[in-house]
């Protein structure tokens, strides 16, 4: 896992976007939709300011995300994530993903394979 360095006072919504790689627009999404571990405390000022655990928890978004797991999956694994005792369920969600994620490879890996062929077709035209 990658260390990530916030400062103890936390960092801005801009400095957890950078963080993350995540748009400033995601993070308020991703707030409203109550896919944060909790809400980010403010400043005097009123800025969101954002820990080195919660600028984690918006790796693990983005990992989920990257995978292609749907938005309602997501919340409903954040909202077992704040349940003690919820691994198997949490579990039960990330194994049914990976299902539908090898499901996907399997049909890349064809349509790979399909374009394989045909370049070597054009390779035995090209090259006699």
């Amino acid at each position: 896992m990658t260390t990530i360095e916030v400062p103890a006072e936390g960092v801005t919504i801009s400095g957890a976007a950078e963080l993350s790689g995540l748009s400033v627009d995601t993070l308020r999404y991703y707030e409203k939709e109550g896919l944060s571990l909790r809400r980010p405390e403010r400043s005097a000022s009123g800025q969101r300011r954002y820990t080195e655990e919660d600028v984690r928890w918006l790796g693990t978004l983005v990992m989920l995300r990257r995978t292609g797991m749907p938005i309602r999956d997501i919340r409903r694994f954040v909202d077992l994530y704040r349940v003690e005792g919820s691994e198997p369920e949490r579990m039960a969600i990330l194994e049914a993903h990976r299902e539908h994620v090898l499901v996907e490879l399997a049909a890349v890996q064809t349509h790979l394979a399909a374009i394989n062929r045909k370049i070597d077709h054009y390779k035995k035209m090209v090259n006699g």
